[in-house]
Order: C-alpha cells, then structure tokens, then sequence
C-alpha cells in the first residue's frame, strides 16, 4: 500500500464511520499496531530484544495483509467491502 492508497481508505472509513463504524474501528486498529511497529522497532534495537523487533518487524506488514484478507474475502462473498474501489492498485508509474 502506498501513502495515496492508505489516504484513501483513512477518507472513505472517515466518511462513513457511522455506517460502518466496525470497519472504521478495525481500521484505527490495524493503523495503530502498524504505527506501534514503526515507533517500538528502534526502541527494541537498542534494547537488544530479538523477539520483540522481529514482532514489530512483522506489523510493518499489517495494513497491506489486512486489505489482501478482506479482498480475499470479498471476492468470495463471505464479507462485503465497500471500501475496495477506493484501495485498488494504481497503474500509474511512481518512477
């Protein structure tokens, strides 16, 4: 996921947070594990905590595997997700 796409879906949860308010309450989740992955990672360095890097390496990767699930389960009709348009792929280059 790039910053546009991440922009985005933060707009449209926004927007329809009280349509949707458990969406938008998972996505605040997911976005604040991400963070807390970002903020504790240098913390963990310097601490020498190998396992607690590693998990905070790991919620670097949690927004896209979030939406790759949802998506996934879009597809097979288990979980609607309006929000999906508003996420897709842009084909243009960043180069």
């Amino acid at each position: 996921m790039n910053l546009a796409q991440l922009s985005a879906m933060k707009a449209w949860m926004v927007a329809h947070r009280q349509c949707a308010p458990i969406e938008y309450h998972t996505w605040d989740a997911v976005l604040t594990l991400w963070l807390m992955g970002w903020m504790g990672a240098p913390a963990f360095i310097v601490l020498d905590d190998l396992w607690a890097v590693l998990a905070c390496v790991a919620l670097f990767f949690l927004p896209p595997t979030y939406l790759r699930l949802r998506r996934r389960l879009h597809q097979r009709q288990q979980l609607r997700c309006d929000w999906l348009e508003v996420v897709r792929p842009s084909t243009r280059s960043t180069a």
